[in-house]
This record gives structure tokens, sequence and C-alpha cells, in this order.
């Protein structure tokens, strides 16, 4: 989880059971009680605040500035932390974040809106004026922690989302702020109130952020400390605007467009990039960030700080750093002064059968406008105000919540929102709560629990299924093998998110992003209509040196059927050696071959070799319903 708007109230905490606090103990009294406690009729004349301190996470630490507009829901933040930079803010309507590599975000979706407002609620102390941003409220409770009282409530602010407020029974001053918020609840502790020109505010801020196991990773708190407030400074509109980006991204050819081709390996796209003069395999990831691997790093000459979490498809949490390099250059498209998140790939290389020195993500594809031409392997990269979209293409009007565009799309009915991954293999992944709610694996009959996809943080588990007919506009795919999470961890387990709209579907058609006008366009190409095939072994592979390792047998499934075991290490395949093909190749050759097909595996097993027929079988329906 990366750095939003520094105040985000993400909050939670174990405590003793609650108890209603009494009948003469009311919302209103209490939020009262903490107005006089704060300041009190001062509060009334302030209309704007400053805060300058410093912030630290991860190891890092550095300059932070918060400015605040309270009269009208306005609010900015720049940072240092550490060797990264960046900057956060909501003018009133339009909620913006300036990343580390100096992109600008406009973050347009529901999600980020509705958190908008709750800050905003925050921020303006709506909860004494509501005339700002009105909010329901519930019963006001007792809660006992680390043994001291909270009266707490229950708000939503308008147009936002639930949190509870904890007061000091004590001091009646505001001490947490709860609030549940995606994969994590977090915790925001405020102590250490002093006086500034009338009114007690605290100077010290944490937040730490909570999973659903209930675990707190300290890699991921955030701690605030201010040195100065200032009161009722002097501000202007352009305090509160989203900044330009800084001009450090261009194509050196006189079309302004580059055209590079691409390696289509496991349905993700790898291509040759050079990073500071050096060349670099680099796969190319539109849900995800500009990465490099420590070892990739370290080769470059770059120094990577910061020992920060991220969250991946998989189930573990893994450190994260941040590196700067002179210039990131892919064909005659060039990023100078690049930021690289840095993260161990773990055993995604064996996974993939292939090196993997980093991923190119968000950044890059906010730099330029793209194009990825499936049908003929190509990635073009355009100056953005040179970018011309695929001919013939469905022009879509997309949103972002983070780093990575949303588009509208219908599943036999069901309305979702698509988040468009060429970083991932599959053809709709679909979020674990989101399957929940609309009883998902019930109604398209899916198979027993499998891994069916690697992600940063290790295998990603999924129920594999048969759908019905996706609608995006007017083109519409039939039959996709779709996968269907059922985890608590990771970033499946997203309770904000519907799907994901994998390479398998994209493949499908030319595909065209434009950031700068918020722009995403399908264009179909020969693959359209097509038969959506799935693997029919059972196995999951990772390259193991000169033989194929099997991690994971399907339940039910051919291999399991075939008593192939994880941990046997298959070195030939219908009479061939697994060395003389690429593992992506074996995966087609086990997902595209018909069913019934019978296949000589060969394979060592406590040090015995051992021959096998695997007789291939569909493990979901060939058509739904």
């Amino acid at each position: 989880m990366r750095l939003g708007l520094v105040l985000l109230a993400f909050i939670a905490a174990t405590t003793l059971p609650a108890s209603r606090a009494g009948a003469t103990e009311t919302a209103d009294a209490v939020l009262a009680r903490y107005k006089a406690a704060s300041g009190g009729a001062r509060w009334d004349a302030i209309k704007t605040l400053q805060w300058n301190g410093t912030i630290a996470s991860g190891g890092l630490d550095g300059p932070w500035r918060f400015t605040l507009d309270l009269a009208n829901l306005r609010s900015s933040d720049d940072y240092r932390l550490g060797p990264i930079e960046g900057a956060d803010g909501y003018d009133g309507s339009r909620l913006w974040r300036r990343d580390a590599g100096g992109e600008v975000a406009l973050l347009d979706g529901p999600i980020a809106l509705r958190r908008a407002h709750t800050q905003a609620w925050l921020d303006a102390r709506a909860y004494w004026y509501p005339a700002r941003l009105a909010a329901s409220y519930g019963a006001v409770a007792s809660q006992s922690f680390a043994g001291r009282r909270y009266l707490t409530i229950a708000a939503t602010p308008q147009g936002g989302d639930p949190l509870t407020l904890w007061f000091d029974a004590d001091s009646g001053l505001l001490a947490r702020i709860v609030q549940p918020q995606g994969l994590y609840t977090a915790t925001t502790r405020l102590d250490d109130y002093r006086e500034t020109d009338g009114l007690r505010l605290p100077h010290h801020v944490s937040i730490d952020f909570t999973d659903a196991a209930g675990r707190t990773d300290p890699r991921r708190r955030i701690e605030y400390r201010y040195r100065q407030i200032a009161v009722n400074v002097a501000l202007a509109d352009a305090d509160f605007a989203a900044p330009a980006m800084n001009a450090i991204a261009h194509v050196d050819a006189a079309s302004g467009s580059t055209r590079v081709p691409f390696e289509l390996l496991n349905r993700h796209i790898y291509v040759d990039a050079d990073i500071d003069g050096q060349p670099a395999h680099l796969l190319v990831d539109s849900g995800g960030v500009n990465l490099l691997t420590p070892a990739a790093a370290h080769r470059f000459g770059l120094s990577s700080l910061g020992a920060l979490a991220e969250t991946g498809a998989g189930e573990q949490d893994m450190d994260l750093g941040y590196a700067h390099a002179r210039q990131l250059r892919i064909g005659d498209a060039v990023i100078d002064q690049p930021v690289f998140e840095v993260l161990d790939l773990g055993d995604m290389p064996k996974v993939e059968g292939t090196a993997i020195d980093g991923f190119i993500g968000y950044e890059t594809f906010r730099r330029f406008g793209v194009t990825i031409d499936y049908a003929h392997r190509t990635l073009s990269l355009s100056d953005p105000e040179r970018y011309t979209p695929p001919p013939d293409a469905v022009a879509l009007r997309f949103v972002q919540e983070d780093r990575a565009p949303i588009i509208e799309g219908k599943l036999d009915g069901i309305p979702l929102g698509l988040w468009v991954d060429t970083g991932s293999r599959s053809s709709l992944s679909f979020f674990a709560p989101f399957a929940r709610r609309h009883q998902l694996l019930h109604k398209y009959h899916a198979a027993a629990d499998t891994v069916i996809g690697w992600g940063l943080s290790g295998a990603s588990r999924a129920r594999p299924a048969r759908l019905g007919e996706l609608h995006i506009d007017k083109l519409i795919l039939g039959g996709l093998a779709g996968d269907i999470a059922t985890t608590d961890k990771g970033a499946f387990a997203d309770p904000d998110l519907d799907a994901d709209l994998g390479g398998n579907s994209l493949s499908r058609f030319t595909l065209g992003i434009d950031y700068a006008h918020k722009r995403l366009y399908l264009a179909s190409n020969t693959s359209y209509g097509q038969a959506d095939d799935f693997d029919r072994s059972g196995l999951w592979l990772l390259a193991d040196g000169d033989a194929l390792k099997i991690v994971d047998v399907a339940p039910g499934s051919a291999a399991a059927r075939a008593r192939l075991r994880v941990g046997d290490r298959i070195f030939a395949i219908a009479g061939e050696a697994v060395s003389r093909h690429s593992l992506s190749d074996w995966r087609a050759l086990l997902r595209e071959s018909p069913a019934g097909r019978h296949l000589i595996i060969q394979y060592r097993r406590d040090g015995r070799d051992q021959e096998v027929e695997l007789a291939l079988a569909d493990r979901i329906a060939a058509r739904w319903p």
C-alpha cells in the first residue's frame, strides 16, 4: 500500500466489547466537548491551517507540509521521504497525486472520491460545522483499550465511507479514527496535544495498518511529527490545484513515436530496454509500476533505499525500496531521472521461464501514449500530444483509483469495473469479496481451488470457471475462462475492486491507452471471437534447470488421476526433452491440446526416473450455462 493523502484516516484497533455510553451521552454532546477542549469558539474564526513537520515510514524520513482550507474543503500536501518526493491534493472536486517520478494522476474513480469526501469531512471539522459537509451518526458507545476508556461515534460523511471517531473519556480530545479501507483497516492515533494560537492540536500522528487476520506490519506505519502549525495563512487556488508534470520524458524521433517488438511469453509482454546504457529485459505491466529486482539494480549500479511493504497477488508482503536511475530508454522513448521501485520477484523468473530484470508500468504508461499490437507483437510509445489511437477502435473512458485504467463492463448482466492489467496472464479474474456478493462460485459451477497464477508475492490461488458473455461497450467476449478468488489475503481480497481484465482477453485486441485524455481503445484482431482454452493437465510448473518442477496439482485433474505429485521434476513430455522448448510453449501445449489426448510424462521422484501416461481432460465446462 503506497502513500496517498498523508492524513488519511485508515484505522482499526482490537478492543474489549463495546457498551452503550448511557442515555445522557449523545453524539452532539461528545463532539461539543471535543470542540471546547480543543479551542472552543476560536475554531469559528479559523479558515486555513498549515502544518510543517516530518514524515517517516519504512526506515525513511523527510520534511512534510500540509495545507488546509477548512471552509472550502480543500487540502494539499507535499513531502520528501528519503530518496523520493511526492504530493497530494483535493481542490474541492478533484483528487490528485504526484508520484515519486513526477507523474501526476487525477484519481476520479468512485473509491477515490469516497475517500476524498471522508477526508475532507475530517479535515474541515465538519462534525462541528455540518453546513460544510453533512454526516449521519450512530449511537455513542464506550470502549476500553490498553487500560483507557474512550467514547466512540460511528459516522458516515455524505458521499464518503463509514469511520469511527474515538474520544478520550477523560480529556474529551479526539484520540483515534477508525476506518476499514481496502485490504486493510488502519489505526490513526493522535497525541501530544499542544496549544497553538488558541487551538489545542495534536503534534504527533501515527497510522498503522491491520490486515484481515489482525496483523500489523511495522513497515507500513506512517508517522508525522509537527514542528510548526500556522493559523489563517493566506492561500490561493493554485495551492490546491493539480501541478503540471515535469518534462522528463520524450521520444527521440521526428515522428514523435517509436515502435519496438515484444515477446509474448505466458501471455505476458516482454521488451528489451536500456537503463543507464545497459540492456534490461522488462515485463510490460499496465497494472504495475516501474520496478527493478535487487540484482538488476545492483548490476546497473543503483542504490536502493527504504524498507516499506508491498502487497501482490500472493499472500506475503514484500520489502520495497526506491532507486533513482539516470535514464530509461525503450526504443526512442526516453524517461530521464526515472524512479524505480526495487522488489525481489522471488520465483517469478522460474514461473516465467525467462530472466526478468523488472517491469515497466504506470510511470511509463502515464508519460506516453501507448499502443500494444498483440497480433503483430509491437509496442508503440508516443509523445502524448502526438498520440494516434488504433484504427477502428472502440473508445472507452477510464477512471483511476490508483495506477491502472478501470473501465466499465457487464458480465451476464452483472455490472463490474475492470482493472486493465497486461501483467496478468488470465482472461478475467474476480476479487473474492465481489465474487461472494454475487455468488459467482455457485453461478458458474467453479472447479476446485488451485494455483492459477503467480504474482510478486508468490502463488495466486482461485477456482476456475467457464463464464458467459462479457460486454465492454459494443464488444462481446463470450465463454471466457475465469478465475474466482476465495482468499482473504493478498491483492485479490480487496473489497473495493471487482475484476481484473488480463492479457488473455486483451490479446484479442490492439490496445491503446491515453492517460492524457483518460481514454482506452480496443480494436479487435483476428483472435477476437476465438475459443478461450484453459489448462487441461492440472499442473502448475516452474522452470527448474533442465526440468519442469511441479508445484501444484489441481484436485480431480488429469495430473491427479495420473498420480503426479508436487515436487516431481518432469524432464520429458511426449518423447521430447523439456529443455528443447520454453516453459511458455509447454503451457500452451497443455492448454491447447484437445481433451482426450494422451501424453507420456517422464519425471524424476526421490532420485528415480519414472513415466506415466497423462490423459488430458477439461477442468471447466466447455460453455456456460
